[in-house]
């Protein structure tokens, strides 16, 4: 059905982006719109984690910054110029359930950040395969940023 909408999330890991760009291509066969989203987040001890962080950091506009960033990176400039950019405070799994709301797809990546930031928000891909209010794909696979030498 032509005219609905596609939320992909978004986060700044190659597998978002390897999920945006499956996201477009899906969205330019059926005719969606696409909405990219990207949720940020206070961590409880935020203070302790991030020192040297100045009182003027805004987080929102680190996340709108990271989503411009990675469309402009994984799309080409027309394309990229017609997604509908949400940045959401929250949780990402809640966020992008919550941004899926009417949707007629959502896509996320396999994983995206790894290490401390993994297991501080959990499995974003796992949850919004359970809850979401939609169909959800996750784009799997390797990219060639995992396979470069580190």
């Amino acid at each position: 059905m032509a005219g609905g909408r596609i939320v992909v999330g978004v986060d700044g890991s190659a597998s978002s982006l390897k999920a945006l760009k499956w996201a477009a291509r899906q969205a330019s066969l059926t005719g969606d719109s696409l909405q990219a989203v990207i949720s940020w987040e206070y961590p409880a001890s935020w203070a302790t984690l991030m020192p040297g962080v100045p009182p003027e950091f805004d987080p929102e506009e680190l996340a709108q910054q990271i989503l411009d960033e990675s469309l402009a990176k994984a799309l080409p400039a027309g394309t990229a110029a017609t997604i509908i950019r949400t940045v959401v405070s929250g949780n990402p799994s809640q966020a992008l359930i919550d941004q899926a709301m009417g949707a007629s797809l959502l896509v996320v990546g396999d994983r995206g950040h790894s290490g401390f930031k993994a297991a501080f928000l959990g499995s974003v891909s796992a949850n919004v395969t359970q809850h979401a209010p939609c169909p959800v794909v996750v784009v799997r696979g390797r990219t060639a940023e995992d396979e470069a030498p580190a």
